[in-house]
């Protein structure tokens, strides 16, 4: 007696599958094969798809041409591994110069046999600029994250099917052969949803709503309004860093109260994300929780931080948020609570040694009014985003590529644009001595301010919560680099400064510190550019981050905690989602 068979249990067809259903995608030209079997054999039984026999892949894809044209609709072409897919090419370019949105779903057995001369492996991972406007792989899915891959390759590439006038796309679907075709519902499927400024933009849900910016570029007057005006009308909150741009009514820093790790900040969890700006350094700040997440950008792409990524706008912020204010509405509910908050924690936070969470605390309140603030990666910029500092001062940092290479030379650019305006950048030792040579430019003006904070090696590395600790002091030779430019010298950055013509200024403990950064932080401009050399420890360092992470404690969380920790040392992973699935 012949089996029924339904879907494969290949988690990555599955989700192929799912997407075309979900975007509407019903007809197939197939091509007879072993690789792609899994998908055909998934589809062939499921009604709602359309299919249609090609042997000639060549054919197969001019049939899909016309199938489009005359349809106006997206066509799937499904192929084997070996070279029947070089036969799609001809009318891929066809496509691709119609704008035909036609999905090349090609079958593979996985790079790793490619270049070890097995039978039928063909390598699809460099194609002609012509044939397709994306090229994506479906790998086999091992994990949560691979999953999480797949579902943004392949609904990136099915949104390009009719993004910027449309055109062909390439899904490279890899398989196992699995011969499990008992999968009888598909599992569900997360769908991105793509909008323009043209379309009909989905109607606001109904929850608790917070903006997220990430770095970016200054806002205008204009734009500041309209994200008031949206957060006014949603009752939201925009969780900043101090590289986000905006001065707004809303605006809260998160790092503190999401860096504990004793305590659930009630402020953390929100039904809607959304999200604008490019990388945020704010490691803490990413760590609120979305059920949902709302991407407005002009760039249109996926960019999914959170894993729960589901409508990208591509369109100006602007547009996005007025479309969606009301101007006779003012909430703040929502954000008067996230500042209680804030002051709360503020409030107990404990004395902290001396280091550069302490000097940032120190510092933060007598920032010069109407001064440009630059911060060195990592440890630097963590430290600063626990404070808040004040509105008429803007923060930079160098996130995009998260490097130490070109900090002070950041900060030496923006100060050439207005001699008249103070820039103070605050930078470690590794950041300061790898960038240096800009020290001694000649087109360094007064107007400039550097910290280095000198603790003789990549402190980061030394941080109780590093991987490094472990190492203890084996660190570092090598991976905290300790030791180079002088091991902490006390005269060789102050000779090297004084011969360039700027002031030299140090401190090594709070009382000296206290009354350097005086001099430091003057708003008055002064005759000469300023260095001030702070040496500090890593011992302190790391004890500083340690006792900020954890001053906090919520009893009821450290208990559920290890109530969570002990049942999983009981049952395992495994019980406690079967768990969770019973509750649900």
């Amino acid at each position: 007696m012949e089996q029924k068979l339904y879907y494969t249990d290949e988690r990555n067809v599955q989700i192929v599958i799912s997407l075309l259903k979900a975007y509407g995608i019903r007809k197939i030209v197939a091509s007879p094969g072993t690789t792609n079997i899994t998908f055909v054999g998934s589809v062939q039984q499921d009604p709602w798809f359309e299919i249609y026999s090609s042997v000639d892949e060549r054919s197969a894809a001019y049939i899909a041409c016309g199938l489009s044209a005359e349809s106006g609709e997206p066509v799937v072409l499904t192929c084997t591994g070996a070279t029947a897919s070089r036969n799609y090419y001809s009318g891929l370019t066809e496509a691709y110069y119609r704008k035909l949105p036609i999905v090349a779903l090609t079958s593979h057995q996985g790079n790793y046999r490619i270049g070890h001369l097995i039978a039928q492996n063909i390598d699809r991972r460099k194609l002609p600029n012509d044939i397709v406007k994306i090229s994506v792989e479906a790998p086999i899915i091992k994990d949560a994250n691979d999953e999480k891959m797949c579902t943004i390759e392949v609904n990136k590439a099915l949104l390009e099917l009719k993004h910027h006038g449309g055109g062909p796309v390439h899904i490279n679907l890899f398989t196992n052969y699995s011969k499990n075709f008992s999968v009888k519902e598909l599992p569900p499927v997360r769908v991105i949803h793509r909008y323009t400024a043209f379309d009909s933009l989905p109607s606001f849900p109904e929850g608790k709503v917070a903006v997220f910016i990430g770095s970016h570029k200054k806002f205008t007057e204009q734009e500041t309004e309209a994200i008031d005006m949206f957060c006014g009308t949603h009752d939201a909150v925009v969780i900043c860093d101090h590289t986000s741009g905006y001065k707004g009514k809303y605006q809260v820093q998160a790092s503190l109260p999401f860096s504990q790790t004793q305590y659930n900040s009630p402020n953390r969890k929100y039904d809607l994300i959304v999200h604008i700006g490019e990388v945020s350094g704010d490691y803490s700040g990413i760590g609120v929780y979305g059920t949902s997440v709302w991407r407005v950008n002009e760039d249109g792409e996926l960019r999914d931080l959170w894993g729960k990524l589901t409508d990208v706008f591509e369109m100006p912020e602007s547009h996005f948020f007025n479309h969606y204010s009301e101007e006779d509405k003012s909430l703040h509910s929502n954000y008067d609570a996230f500042i209680d908050e804030l002051n709360q924690l503020h409030s107990e936070l404990p004395e902290l040694p001396f280091g550069n969470i302490w000097m940032a605390q120190q510092m933060s309140k007598i920032l010069p009014e109407g001064s440009e603030l630059h911060l060195g990666i990592l440890n630097t910029l963590r430290s600063w985003n626990f404070f808040e500092i004040p509105n008429s001062v803007d923060g930079n940092s160098n996130v995009g590529g998260f490097g130490i290479d070109g900090d002070i030379s950041s900060l030496i650019g923006a100060s050439l644009c207005n001699p008249n305006r103070i820039y103070v950048g605050i930078f470690g030792d590794l950041a300061f001595f790898y960038d240096m040579n800009v020290v001694g430019n000649r087109h360094v003006g007064n107007n400039v301010r550097i910290m280095l904070i000198n603790n003789g090696r990549g402190t980061e590395f030394r941080n109780y919560n590093h991987p490094c600790h472990a190492f203890g002091e084996n660190a570092d030779p090598y991976m905290a680099a300790a030791g180079h430019y002088g091991n902490k010298s006390q005269n060789l950055v102050r000779h090297y400064a004084e011969d360039l013509g700027y002031e030299y200024i140090t401190a090594s403990c709070k009382e000296d510190f206290k009354e350097a950064v005086k001099r430091f932080l003057t708003p008055e401009m002064t005759d000469k550019p300023m260095l001030f050399e702070v040496f500090t420890d890593s011992k302190n360092e790391s004890d500083a981050i340690e006792f900020v992470n954890n001053f906090k404690v919520d009893t009821s969380a450290v208990l559920k905690s290890k109530v969570k920790k002990v049942v999983k040392e009981i049952i395992g992973d495994k019980g406690v989602e079967t768990i969770r699935k019973i509750i649900k």
